[in-house]
């Protein structure tokens, strides 16, 4: 039992992962709306996706700029790369949990809608260029 355990843990460590990368959690952004964003940088080196993100009005583009930033400095601090060398070899967006926070009431006794706020999970993973 316990070598079957130590040869799973063994397996899964092998096959992690090892680019660096940054997540962000349900943040209150529709998923359709950061998509749009994610398609203009997906693929572009790190500067030039910095370049985009800064300028464009969207405020998706204000979190994903955070996102790219937060995993630029994931690569120098853990893994010792240098940005200028990266690219954003994937943008990953999930669709997170749909907050019902506010009810609208309807006219003549129609009882009530539901005001639905979606979330997003957004995962930036960065390689060398290639």
């Amino acid at each position: 039992m316990a070598k079957r355990i130590r040869e799973k843990a063994l397996k899964i460590k092998k096959n992690q992962d090892t680019r660096p990368y940054a997540s962000v959690r349900f943040v209150r952004l529709s998923p359709t709306k950061a998509k749009i964003v994610i398609d203009q940088v997906k693929g572009k080196s790190y500067d030039d996706a910095v370049a985009i993100l800064s300028n464009m009005p969207h405020e998706a583009a204000s979190i994903l700029l955070k996102v790219v930033k937060s995993a630029g400095a994931n690569a120098e601090h853990n893994k010792g790369l240098n940005v200028h060398d990266l690219c954003l070899a994937e943008v990953i967006l999930g669709e997170g949990p749909i907050r019902v926070n506010k009810v609208y009431f309807r006219g003549r006794g129609h009882g009530a809608e539901r005001i639905a706020t979606k979330t997003s999970h957004i995962k930036v993973v960065l390689d060398s260029k290639e």
